[in-house]
């Protein structure tokens, strides 16, 4: 589900991924870059979200191996 709010908000999307100081960071970016650039910039934050998504993802199933789960 997180991926699909991705698309349309990348810092919310960080955001919920458990990283509330990079997302804030990036909206700050993201905000001006969608005014000046027309929204070509915008794909490169919905990497980025998803990028961020993934590596949340795996460090909670590297945690959850470690643990024995």
């Amino acid at each position: 589900m997180n991926y699909i709010v991705a698309l349309l908000l990348p810092p919310i999307s960080i955001i919920a991924a458990g990283r509330p100081f990079l997302g804030v960071v990036v909206f700050m970016i993201w905000i001006p870059a969608l005014l000046f650039s027309g929204g070509l910039t915008h794909p490169m934050f919905i990497l980025l979200a998803w990028f961020i998504i993934f590596q949340a993802r795996e460090d909670k199933r590297e945690r959850a191996y470690r643990n024995g789960d």
